[in-house]
């Protein structure tokens, strides 16, 4: 098998653990997928993530619904994935400046991601972290530094994203925040 091209990613969260681990299975025997997300969330939740090019992220995903239809919480699939996103989800982002920073925070993992993803392809900003639902009741928070009016533009269009699904929990915008703050949150 050939190098895995990181151009799309493909998402789904499940209601059961062990149809979530039946679907990852099941996902990569579908197509040539990279597996980037394969664990379980709060609360009680599994979520499985892959990257690859678009046909082979949408055959996975699909193979996956199918195989764990009653237990598919949501789903999506990124084609042209910023790829600052890998970073941040490893938190290995590694910023030079911090200007100002903004947060998003979702009740879910799927729409948070997207959110993050046309927050950082809107305006100048970098993605510091995306955390994903461990030690947050099943939340999501993404957290991203620029400049105050690229930050305020970034998160406004995460947000809208985010709100289209009904999942926004609030979105912040905090100017030369503290470095204390900072230390604690990253």
């Amino acid at each position: 098998m050939g190098e895995i091209i990181r151009e799309c990613i493909g998402l789904i969260e499940f209601s059961s653990i062990a149809k979530g681990i039946e679907a990852a299975d099941a996902m990569l025997k579908a197509s040539a997928v990279e597996l980037v997300l394969n664990r379980t969330i709060c609360s009680g939740k599994y979520i499985v993530m892959v990257t690859g090019d678009v046909a082979a992220v949408t055959s996975s995903v699909q193979d996956g619904e199918r195989t764990a239809a009653e237990a598919v919480i949501d789903t999506f699939i990124i084609p042209n994935v910023h790829p600052s996103i890998f970073p941040a989800l490893t938190a290995t982002n590694v910023v030079k400046n911090l200007d100002a920073m903004g947060v998003l925070e979702s009740f879910g993992v799927a729409s948070l991601i997207e959110g993050a993803d046309a927050a950082v392809k809107a305006a100048d900003i970098e993605l510091l972290e995306i955390r994903i639902a461990m030690a947050l009741g099943g939340k999501a928070f993404v957290t991203m530094t620029g400049e105050v009016s690229a930050v305020t533009a970034a998160v406004d269009a995460g947000a809208e994203v985010i709100s289209r699904q009904g999942l926004l929990v609030n979105k912040i915008v905090i100017p030369r925040p503290r470095p204390e703050i900072v230390r604690e949150i990253l």
